[in-house]
């Protein structure tokens, strides 16, 4: 392994996965290479697997291999200064479809991923919603009135286009 424990190796997969897209294990054993350690695919799907790297599907097609902490709920933020940017990493990485009952819109992802999304978009900017539920891969958006809704769905939206997201490496 050039020196590097399994230490070194699983805080190299960390950075990675956080920073760029990772569609495969052969491609995370290349970008590891790129650094200078050395670590076969069985090596890389054990690595996977200890440190609970969730791949989920990406918007536009393929997967990636995502950290479980970007998956689950996170601890609470400092609700003065809410952040949009891990709402916006997440929606570039799972699809995102919505539909709407009344006053209530209906977000559909992957399977895993609507606890995630609810709470992005809890710690986010986006206010206008009276709350969020989460199931598996569904979450409902819940809304006061009409305008409060049409609202958040235009900002939701704007998060959703490629175009606000910076993507390291990424190709259409």
């Amino acid at each position: 392994m050039n020196g590097h424990d399994k230490r070194d190796r699983q805080r190299a997969i960390r950075e990675l996965v956080a920073r760029e897209p990772i569609g495969s294990q052969q491609e995370l054993a290349e970008r590891l290479a790129e650094r200078d350690i050395v670590a076969t695919q069985a090596t890389v799907s054990r690595d996977i697997a200890e440190m609970g790297l969730v791949r989920v599907a990406r918007q536009g097609g393929g997967h990636v291999w995502m950290l479980p902490e970007d998956v689950a709920a996170p601890a609470p933020r400092d609700a003065r200064s809410p952040s949009d940017d891990r709402l916006r990493r997440i929606l570039a990485d799972i699809p995102v479809t919505i539909g709407r009952s009344g006053l209530i819109l209906v977000l559909t992802g992957t399977p895993g991923t609507a606890g995630a999304i609810a709470q992005a978009i809890d710690e986010s900017s986006l206010s206008e919603q009276e709350g969020t539920l989460a199931g598996d891969n569904t979450l409902l958006v819940l809304f006061a009135d009409d305008t409060r809704l049409e609202r958040w769905l235009t900002r939701f939206r704007a998060m959703q286009e490629p175009s606000t997201v910076t993507a390291h490496g990424a190709s259409s």
